[in-house]
């Protein structure tokens, strides 16, 4: 005989209010997130202690509405902050004090752009209890199984139908109302990944900055510890923290940062400023899926630029190890993005990064014009799943190279390219040359130059270099129109 259902049990209702302020709507917000979370940490910690299962328990994500029955009148060179016909636009919320500064500047630009108020209030989408309780480290959610009860009869947990990647690859989502998406994520959808960045990176997400860098090589997280610590003695660099795995902040130039002594899969270092302005580097190792996975889960942070940063096969004779590569088109054979974002899709360079990755590396080189041309080269970079492509018949692989007019091959940059392509995150890619195996320079040990080790040193600085020039453009100017499609969300 089954089991009578629970009745269910939710914390007091919230009105709908309208807002004209985008800082009021954010601490509206604010106020619904705690408590709706609120109330599931308590029910949790209780049911955890053995309180009698007499209800099952549930809270809402807040969310934001826009109704509008107007053709808005923006500067047709904005590419964010206004949506392109009238009617009926929503999206859930989740952490709002981590989004803030991001949720005031997208919510004003609407309420400026459109002229109507914004509403908040509760939506009609649960709060998985695991993503309530994240933010409090003294509360951990058992596995399944562990509990002498299934935690779905008493709490909601997630839930695949709203964690999805839709809105982003333009298949025409809507939410069960019929309101359209105002952002590119769903609140279920930011969750999972803010969890998976906790997991991946031992990092909070509270500490990436704006600004990151991918790097498949340690040399580069060594590099990255020296110029921080440069960085934390010089008062006037604006840099105030250094963060490091295991969420070890230290802000005295001098003080240890331990590693842990059980290093995340993907180690990961924030060079922190006021408001997210510094830079962030991930060591996503070698591999696609790494790649893939890791700027899955950056994208809902919405950095403003992301860039990769490490090493490659050179492919021409005129070559050297210790060459860089400045990818201006990509040779997608990683595969990881294939049903997501199809092969057939053009990866565009984009102007504002390839003039700051440019002009970091004549600054780094003291090279300019034609005399730049002795140490990098601007081309086509190939992407591949397979490490090992060299044991295999060539004559294949090596025909499509050439036909494409590869410069370069890796295993990451294409899969990072295409993702900021496809999240909206303007991107970007500069490789140092660690080997070149169709002309017999396999990557060996002690056949690293002088002139490579060098070059490979300096190449972190000509990324940080990059990145600085980047924050200080408008933001606006990053996130131009060349990376929107025909329908976007209003927000980033």
């Amino acid at each position: 005989m089954a089991e009578p259902t629970l009745p269910l049990h939710t914390p007091p209702t919230s009105d709908m209010q309208s807002f004209t302020d985008a800082a009021a709507a954010v601490a509206y917000l604010q106020v619904l997130y705690e408590q709706a979370t609120g109330f599931l940490r308590e029910k949790f910690q209780a049911t955890l202690a053995g309180a009698p299962r007499t209800a099952r328990f549930r809270a809402y994500y807040p969310e934001l509405r826009l109704i509008t029955t107007s053709f808005a009148h923006v500067d047709s060179r904005l590419s964010f902050g206004y949506v392109t016909e009238p009617g009926t636009y929503a999206t859930t919320i989740t952490r709002p004090d981590l989004f803030g500064n991001y949720l005031r500047q997208q919510i004003g630009l609407l309420i400026e752009n459109h002229g109507v108020a914004i509403s908040v209030g509760p939506s009609q989408t649960p709060i998985p209890v695991h993503f309530a309780v994240s933010a409090d480290s003294s509360i951990t959610v058992p596995q399944d199984g562990a509990l002498s009860f299934p935690l779905r009869d008493v709490f909601d947990v997630p839930d695949l139908s709203t964690t999805h990647d839709e809105i982003v690859n333009g298949y025409g989502f809507k939410y069960p109302d019929g309101a359209w998406p105002l952002a590119p994520f769903t609140a279920q959808r930011v969750d999972y990944s803010l969890a998976r960045l906790s997991h991946y990176t031992a990092t909070a997400p509270e500490h990436f900055q704006n600004h990151v860098l991918f790097t498949n090589y340690q040399f580069y997280v060594e590099e990255f510890e020296l110029y921080a610590r440069k960085a934390l003695a010089d008062p006037d660099s604006g840099y105030i923290a250094l963060v490091g795995p295991g969420n070890i902040v230290i802000s005295d130039p001098e003080a240890p940062l331990p590693t842990p002594a059980k290093l995340p899969q993907m180690p990961t270092y924030h060079l922190k400023r006021q408001n997210g302005a510094g830079i962030t580097l991930v060591n996503i190792g070698v591999g696609p899926s790494n790649a893939k996975t890791a700027t899955d889960h950056v994208a809902v942070l919405r950095p403003h630029a992301w860039l990769m940063v490490g090493h490659c096969a050179g492919l021409r004779n005129s070559q050297s190890l210790g060459d860089f590569v400045l990818a201006h088109a990509y040779l997608r054979e990683d595969h990881v993005l294939d049903d997501d974002l199809p092969i057939w899709v053009p990866i565009p360079a984009l102007a504002e990064i390839q003039i700051a990755l440019e002009q970091a590396v004549a600054a780094v080189t003291e090279l300019s014009g034609y005399d730049l041309k002795q140490i990098m080269r601007t081309g086509t970079v190939a992407t591949i799943d397979n490490r090992n492509w060299e044991l295999r018949d060539q004559s294949g692989p090596v025909q499509r190279l050439s036909q494409s007019r590869a410069i370069a091959l890796d295993m990451e940059s294409a899969t990072i390219a295409a993702n900021g392509y496809r999240f909206r995150v303007p991107y970007g890619t500069l490789l140092c040359v660690s080997d070149k195996p169709l002309h017999g320079e396999l990557k060996l040990p002690g056949m690293a130059s002088e002139f490579y080790q060098t070059q490979v040193a300096r190449h972190l600085q000509i990324g940080i270099r990059a990145m600085e020039a980047l924050r200080e453009m408008p933001l606006e100017r990053i996130h131009s129109r060349k990376l929107r499609s025909f329908e976007e969300t209003a927000f980033l």
